[in-house]
């Protein structure tokens, strides 16, 4: 099970970096912008800020992750396991926030909270 977990967290870290791309790299784009159901360019640049540091925390939980499975890979697995953890719990956490704010991102929150979930399932029959 410890593999499964390894597998599925960092599938959580690799959407996690491209939400950072999308939200702090990509978020001037109209395709990208749409995404959020964002309607106007005005409306668009009103919220560009909150996109990019929204982006960065995204980044942030993926590099928590990372280092969690990087951790057990090499020797810690008490260490990668509470990083797995504590990240993988914030993830889920944001998908639920996510589909409970609007409906319309169920699919979105699934994408965000299903890879975590599972590592944490699975770190936890490890």
């Amino acid at each position: 099970m410890l593999v499964v977990a390894l597998l599925a967290a960092a599938a959580a870290a690799l959407i996690h970096v491209l939400f950072f791309i999308l939200e702090s790299l990509r978020f001037a784009r109209p395709a990208v912008w749409r995404r959020f159901l964002v309607t106007s360019q005005r409306d668009a640049d009103a919220i560009r800020p909150m996109a990019f540091n929204q982006g960065f925390y995204n980044l942030f939980l993926a590099l928590g992750m990372l280092g969690g499975v990087g951790a057990s890979v090499w020797g810690g697995a008490v260490v990668g396991a509470s990083l797995i953890g504590f990240a993988g719990a914030c993830m889920v956490g944001a998908g639920a926030v996510l589909v409970a704010t609007d409906r319309r991102f169920a699919r979105a929150a699934v994408v965000q909270a299903a890879p975590p979930l599972v590592a944490l399932v699975a770190l936890a029959a490890a």
